[in-house]
């Protein structure tokens, strides 16, 4: 199966083609940046389809990040996906960076538990904590860090995520320390891939996974054409 995978959902501009059934990146690349995600994603996806040496019509899906994440960036990837998707009529697979940054973990089958952490600023993080094995423990919240380590009746966790060094250096001391920190500033794009091969199309629709309004709001009488979302 050939996915074309995309995340911009946070401080990154990011696609490759994935071969599922032989688990071969054929062609990525990745951007960093804060903002400019409109205008870099897709003479981006471009190039990685050139790279690659297919046709949209080679693909067998696509799969996009959802959130949480940044609201403008979301909407940028989830746009591409869905117009590369009607275009090429393929499905589209929608997955949350949360899951993306614990699938790479989940894979290792260890016993540990995992807590994924997004920086969601004014001392807030996106989270969600899962078992060894994937099930989850806690579902996604946004919430102030302090209301995470909740998460230490679990044992000691393995944290990931844009915020996973935030945590762990706000962790309580009478609770068990982390057993492992990966802090990495992004989920992996082939594992964004790997999750969409794996997904059922119905079971995970392409829109956006919001867990708070945005911090900018339109003003009165203004209605943006996709206030409906």
């Amino acid at each position: 199966m050939i996915v074309l995978a995309i995340d911009t959902a946070l401080d990154f501009c990011a696609a490759a083609v994935f071969d599922a059934g032989t688990r071969t990146m054929i062609a990525h690349e990745t951007l960093e940046m804060k903002r400019g995600h409109a205008e870099a994603l897709m003479p981006l996806i471009a190039r990685v389809m050139k790279a690659s040496g297919l046709r949209y019509l080679d693909l067998d899906r696509v799969a996009v990040t959802t959130g949480p994440g940044s609201f403008t960036g979301l909407r940028v990837g989830i746009s591409a996906a869905r117009g590369i998707g009607l275009a090429a009529d393929k499905p589209v697979i929608g997955l949350t960076t949360l899951s993306a940054y614990v699938a790479p973990l989940v894979a290792e089958q260890q016993e540990q538990p995992i807590i994924a952490a997004i920086d969601a600023r004014h001392d807030h993080v996106y989270f969600q904590v899962v078992a060894g094995n994937g099930s989850a423990l806690m579902r996604p919240a946004v919430a102030p860090i302090e209301d995470t380590f909740v998460a230490s009746r679990f044992g000691a966790l393995r944290m990931v995520g844009n915020a996973a060094r935030i945590l762990a250096d706000r962790w309580p001391r009478n609770a068990p320390a982390p057993a492992f920190i990966d802090p990495r500033p992004g989920p992996d794009i082939a594992w964004v891939a790997w999750i969409g091969a794996a997904t059922e199309p119905d079971a995970a629709p392409a829109k956006p996974f919001y867990l708070r309004p945005p911090d900018a709001k339109p003003k009165a009488g203004f209605s943006p054409p996709d206030a409906r979302s």
